[in-house]
C-alpha cells in the first residue's frame, strides 16, 4: 500500500510505472482501443465497440469502467454506466452490434504553468462521431483519482486495477460533509473506519467526535480514542438549553404548558439564586426581573434551587388554584434526580462551573494524543438519547461558532436516521434543528459531519442534501437508491442504479470528496482495529452454554443501576 497522504507537491501526471500484475485475480488493463463514437447528448456519449479480428482475448468491458476518448485540444474521461446489444443478430454469420454508454466526467490537458497533464473536472472539447475510445490504463487512472499538490488518505483500490490506491480528496471531504449509506452488513461500520483510520494517521492534532449508538468502535481506534459511556459521562443538567431541559423535565399532555411556564421561572429563579450566591451578594429584585439571566444560558444552577422555588409557589397557592402541574414537574424532577440512569446529568450532588474541563473532554481540547471521542450511547435510557445527542450537537456548534473557526472538528452521526428523521413528527426536534443548523453553516466554522445510515429514505432531506461527498454501498431497496438519486448531484448518477449489485466493502463514492466517481473496495483494516459485533453468531452462540444463572443476576444488577458495564473483549 502507498502512504496514506500524498505528500505535497507530489505529482499524479508522473507516477512511477508499476508492474503490471495481477492482484485479486484482476489484470492489470495496458490502454487499447475498444470502441468509436457514435452519438453525443449532453454529457452522455454512445459507442460501438469493435471486434479485433484473429484476437481470442477481446477486451471485458464493465460497467464502471474508465475509459478516454482523445481529441485534437484535449482527452475526454468518462464512465461507463450502460453496456447493450439493442439489435441482436438473427444468425447467418451476423454480428451482433454491441453498444457502451459512457458519462462524461472530466478531461486531460496540458498545464498551463508547468505543460504537464493534468486531469480537472468538466468538460470543455466534446467528442464527436468517430473518435476513438480506449480502455483507460494504470497511468490514467492514477492521473485522475490522485490530484497533484492535494492532501489525500488512500481508503482501498479501484475496481478497475486494484494495484491503483483510491484516495479520498481530505479538505473536500471532511469541510463539506459527507454520508456513508449502505443496507446492514455491507461494511458501513469498516468502511467509515477506514477513512477515519486514515485521517487519524497522517492527522494527529484532529478533533473528531462520534456518536455510537450500538457500542460498536470502542476498539477500532485503540489508544487514540477517548472512551466515553454513561458510567463515566458528565453532561450536566444545567447545559441544556430550555428547549431540552423542557423535553427532559416536562410531560407532553394537557398540563405540558402550565409546566413549561413553571419550569421556566424556576430556572431563571434558580440561576440568578446561584450567580448571587458565587458573587456572595444579594440583591432584592423586584417580581419578573432576571437580572440578566436566561433560561437558555449555559450557566450552573441547582435543582434543590429549582424544587425550593416550586415549594414555595405551592406554598402561596390557593386551593382553588390547580397545583398538578406543579406537584407533577417537582415529582419528575426529584425521580431523575434519584435514578442512576440519569446519573450522568442529574446525579451530581454538588454543582460548579465545569464547562470548561466539560468541553475539553468531549471536543479533545488539547487532545492528549487521543484526537477522536467514542461516546457510547447505547444504555443511555431511550427518553433522554435525543436530549443528549441534541445537547452535543449543540455544544460542537457553538464552540465553533464562538472560536471563530479555530477548532476545526467533525461529528460522526452513526444511525443517523434514527434522531434526525425525515418526518418532522418523528424525532426531537432540537436535534434535528441542531444537526441542520451544522449541515447548513458548520461548514463556515470549521465544523464537519459525517451521517451513517441503513435508511436514506428516512434521514431528514435537508441535512441529506448538505453532504457533499457520498459514499453508497449496497442498497436494496428501491426507495432508498431513489432517494440517493435525488439528492446526489453528479455526472454519474447513472451508476447508482447498480447499488444491489455491490458486494461486501465495495463502494460507489461520488461528489467532490474524490477526483471523479469511482467504484472501490474498501481496505481490510482486520490488522488495525475493527468496528466490534457483540452477536457472534447463532451457530457459535448455540453450539455451547452461553450464559448461567449467575450471569443473569450480574446483567439483572447492571440494568438497574448502571446499565450494561463497557466490555473491551
Amino acid at each position: 500500500m502507498n502512504t496514506p497522504v500524498s505528500a505535497p507537491g507530489a505529482r499524479a501526471d508522473e507516477p512511477e510505472a508499476p508492474p503490471f500484475i495481477e492482484r485479486r485475480g484482476k489484470p492489470a488493463v495496458p490502454p487499447r482501443r475498444i470502441a468509436h463514437v457514435v452519438s453525443v447528448s449532453g454529457s452522455q456519449a454512445v459507442a460501438v465497440l469493435e471486434r479485433e479480428s484473429g484476437n481470442q482475448d477481446e477486451a471485458r468491458v464493465e460497467i464502471g469502467q474508465l475509459v478516454k476518448v482523445p481529441t485534437p485540444l484535449a482527452t475526454v474521461v468518462g464512465l461507463v454506466s450502460a453496456v447493450s446489444a439493442p439489435a441482436p443478430a438473427s444468425g447467418g454469420g451476423a454480428e451482433d452490434i454491441r453498444l457502451i454508454e459512457i458519462n462524461l466526467a472530466g478531461e486531460v490537458v496540458d498545464d498551463p504553468k508547468d505543460g504537464r497533464l493534468s486531469f480537472r473536472r468538466g468538460v470543455s472539447h466534446l467528442p464527436t462521431i468517430g473518435d476513438a475510445v480506449l480502455l483507460a490504463d494504470r497511468h490514467d487512472l492514477t492521473r485522475v483519482y490522485t490530484q497533484p499538490n492535494v492532501a489525500t488518505i488512500e481508503v482501498g483500490s479501484l475496481f478497475q486495477d486494484a494495484a491503483v490506491p483510491a484516495r479520498f480528496l481530505v479538505d473536500d471531504l471532511l469541510a463539506k460533509h459527507f454520508i456513508v449509506v449502505g443496507t446492514t452488513g455491507c461494511g458501513k461500520s469498516c468502511a467509515l473506519t477506514a477513512i477515519l483510520q486514515r485521517v487519524l494517521d497522517a492527522h494527529n492534532h484532529a478533533h473528531i467526535v462520534m456518536l455510537d449508538v450500538h457500542n460498536e468502535y470502542p476498539t477500532a481506534f485503540g489508544d487514540q480514542a477517548e472512551l466515553i459511556n454513561p458510567t463515566n459521562l458528565n453532561l450536566p443538567f444545567w447545559l441544556l438549553n430550555f428547549q431540552e431541559l423542557s423535553a427532559a423535565l416536562t410531560s407532553g399532555d394537557a398540563y405540558h404548558d402550565a409546566e413549561i411556564e413553571i419550569l421556566s421561572d424556576a430556572v431563571i429563579a434558580a440561576k440568578r439564586r446561584y450567580s448571587d450566591a458565587s458573587s456572595n451578594r444579594q440583591i432584592a429584585r423586584r417580581p419578573g426581573d432576571s437580572g440578566g439571566v436566561t433560561v437558555d444560558a449555559p450557566t450552573p444552577f441547582r435543582l434543590s434551587d429549582v424544587l425550593s422555588f416550586i415549594d414555595d409557589q405551592l406554598g402561596k397557592l390557593e386551593r382553588t388554584q390547580k397545583t398538578l402541574p406543579y406537584r407533577r414537574l417537582k415529582n419528575r424532577i426529584e425521580t431523575l434526580a434519584s435514578d442512576q440512569r440519569y446519573s450522568f446529568m442529574f446525579g451530581s450532588l454538588t454543582v460548579q462551573d465545569t464547562m470548561t474541563d466539560i468541553l475539553g473532554r468531549l471536543f479533545r481540547v488539547p487532545n492528549d494524543g487521543r484526537p477522536i471521542t467514542v461516546i457510547d450511547l447505547s444504555t443511555v435510557p431511550p427518553e433522554i438519547l435525543d436530549v443528549v445527542i441534541s445537547v452535543i450537537s449543540r455544544l460542537a456548534f457553538d464552540l465553533a461558532v464562538w472560536s471563530k473557526g479555530g477548532l476545526p472538528m467533525l461529528l460522526v452521526c452513526e444511525e443517523a436516521h434514527r434522531y434526525a428523521p425525515a418526518n418532522a413528527g418523528q424525532g426531537f426536534e432540537p436535534t434535528r434543528q441542531a444537526l441542520s443548523r451544522i449541515a447548513k453553516e458548520g461548514r463556515k466554522y470549521g465544523l464537519s459531519l459525517a451521517l451513517v445510515t441503513q435508511r436514506p429514505s428516512e434521514l431528514d432531506t435537508t441535512i441529506l442534501s448538505q453532504c457533499s461527498t457520498v459514499v453508497a454501498m449496497r442498497l436494496s431497496t428501491e426507495r432508498d437508491q431513489q432517494v440517493m438519486r435525488s439528492n446526489t448531484h453528479d455526472g454519474a448518477l447513472d451508476l447508482l442504479d447498480f447499488l444491489p449489485l455491490l458486494g461486501d466493502r465495495e463502494a460507489i463514492v461520488l461528489g467532490q470528496g474524490v477526483g471523479m466517481p469511482m467504484r472501490i473496495k474498501f481496505a481490510d483494516i482486520a490488522s488495525k482495529g475493527v468496528p466490534r459485533n457483540l452477536n457472534a453468531g447463532f451457530s457459535q452462540s448455540w453450539s455451547k452454554p452461553n450464559l448461567d444463572r449467575a450471569g443473569l443476576e450480574a446483567i439483572v444488577s447492571r440494568w438497574r443501576h448502571a446499565g450494561r458495564e463497557r466490555n473491551q473483549g
